[in-house]
């Protein structure tokens, strides 16, 4: 799209951290954890330190063998340092895989092999207890960021290694490689060029410049994510003060927010789900908040309605995107405080004009309404260009330029996007799973999660979390449901046995197969 080529000469992440400090050297990067690969850092950094940090272990992995063009998977416990070490990757030319610390043994395993023979950064924690012995025969060398293991290079053994000037490599050139969510089965690692993630780049810009440039902005998204790519150039390179966050605990985050009031806060929709809770904390953690953000999936409207009443901000706003690892950012909305827990939920938003276009197209030839809805696809130069060693499962979700989402839904007469469902989580005779989530949610606030899936039978069985794991009320149940389609009764789980990605949505398909006995 045109505004998304306009001066785009791709993301740069390998000198991300030397421009940030060029232009705001001394502005902070406050973290709630210690980095494995530098635990005397401690918990405050400023960007020329980072920047240093950031060329230190790219000098460290040149010295280790790693060449511009080769694959350097990253797959360690979780932290920053798992972000630093893909810049530092990308610096020296080489390309970075990041594989979330959430994926079990057998999963990294396969994709190693997928990878083919590429370098593999991790920990002794994960070599001990979670990767198969295999992984040493699918990679082409182990490089440690802690402890030792036999035959694996430890990185603090390279301090100290010639620093080496940063490569200059194509905007075309593949810069990162993520994987999907893996809810529908083993992951697909997506290929991002530097051009690619400029691109996306652009309709998230806007936000930060919203908000002071000496208001802090707070992150807590997974590392391995590519929203991480995005949201993190936008908040350094405006010299904000960064909080990374790796705890979601609203404890702990209210404790933080207390001592360093963010003015805009991106997250995981679940993730704001958790910290409804801190609408309600004395501390008032939330007062300062400006803009909330969340470019994943759509937001429970309950969520957005407490977050945004917790703010004493004047004009307080909840930004949603709508979008997809694969294409970044395609549509949006906004939320007021007046706007929010009555708001539609299923609707996502329009797309950027002159950077996204979307169209819904049908199924039975009919055009496409809430009762019927149609495939969604969508159009972005941030599109990945492969799925890494599956490009025939790439080419089936091209038409022409379009992509195709994997959701269903419909645009109103005023061409708002409505998103009902993910297509391999429909349910017959339920125009919206989400749809009734929202609902279940305005009804009933103990609930931390509502997720409906179908049943061994076909009926749609609601599997619901309470906060601080509170046995449901039948009579509140009973109420709340009264109006549904017909449901079958609750499954209750505790929030933290929930098969969840790297993102923390829901395996649901996983979650569906548990219940019918097949997990």
């Amino acid at each position: 799209m045109f505004l998304q080529r306009i001066a785009n000469k791709g993301i740069r992440l390998g000198t991300l951290f030397d421009r940030a400090a060029a232009k705001h050297p001394a502005s902070p990067l406050i973290l709630d954890h210690e980095l494995d690969i530098a635990p005397e850092r401690g918990r405050r950094l400023t960007l020329t330190e980072v920047a240093a940090l950031v060329d230190d272990f790219a000098s460290r992995l040149w010295a280790a063998g790693v060449r511009t063009g080769e694959r350097v998977v990253i797959h360690k416990t979780n932290g920053f340092d798992i972000t630093l070490l893909a810049c530092s990757t990308a610096r020296i030319g080489a390309v970075p895989v990041l594989l979330s610390p959430k994926l079990d043994g057998a999963t990294v395993a396969e994709l190693l092999r997928r990878v083919d023979m590429p370098f593999l950064v991790t920990d002794q924690a994960k070599l001990d207890h979670d990767l198969p012995a295999e992984v040493s025969g699918l990679t082409r060398k182990l490089l440690l960021t802690s402890g030792s293991h036999e035959g694996a290079i430890e990185l603090a053994s390279l301090a100290s290694s010639p620093r080496t000037a940063p490569a200059r490599m194509s905007p075309d050139h593949p810069t990162l490689i993520t994987h999907t969510s893996g809810t529908t089965g083993v992951p697909k690692l997506a290929v991002h060029t530097g051009r690619t993630f400029q691109a996306r780049y652009r309709p998230q810009g806007t936000v930060a410049r919203l908000v002071g440039a000496n208001e802090p902005v707070a992150i807590h998204v997974s590392f391995v994510h590519s929203r991480m790519f995005t949201a993190l150039p936008i908040a350094v390179l405006q010299g904000h003060p960064v909080l990374i966050l790796r705890d979601d605990d609203p404890r702990t985050v209210g404790e933080l927010f207390g001592q360093v009031p963010p003015g805009l806060i991106e997250a995981h929709p679940n993730t704001f789900m958790r910290w409804e809770e801190l609408a309600e904390d004395p501390r008032a953690p939330l007062a300062k908040v400006k803009y909330f953000s969340s470019t994943f999936d759509a937001i429970h409207p309950r969520t957005v309605h407490r977050l945004l009443n917790a703010s004493r901000r004047s004009g307080a706003t909840f930004i949603q995107m709508y979008g997809q690892s694969e294409v970044g950012p395609i549509a949006g909305r906004t939320y007021s405080p007046r706007r929010g827990a009555e708001a539609e939920g299923r609707c996502v938003g329009r797309p950027f004009p002159g950077m996204t276009a979307v169209r819904v197209v049908s199924r039975d030839g009919k055009a496409p309404t809430k009762s019927s809805p149609g495939f969604i696809e969508v159009k972005s130069d941030g599109r990945i260009v492969t799925y890494l060693g599956e490009h025939g499962r790439w080419e089936k979700q091209v038409n022409d330029d379009w992509w195709r989402m994997g959701d269903v839904g419909y645009r109103t007469k005023w061409g708002c996007l409505h998103l009902l469902d993910r297509e391999v989580d429909e349910i017959p005779g339920i125009d919206s799973t989400l749809e009734i989530e929202d609902k279940l949610f305005g009804r009933l606030p103990e609930l931390t999660e509502a997720i409906i899936v179908p049943g061994p039978d076909g009926r749609p069985v609601p599997v619901v979390a309470t906060r601080d794991d509170r046995p449901l009320d039948p009579v509140a149940w009973k109420s709340a449901v009264a109006d549904l389609p017909a449901l079958a009764e609750p499954v209750q789980w505790r929030l933290e046995d929930l098969p969840q990605t790297a993102t923390t949505k829901i395996k649901r398909l996983e979650l569906q197969k548990h219940l019918q006995g097949q997990g």
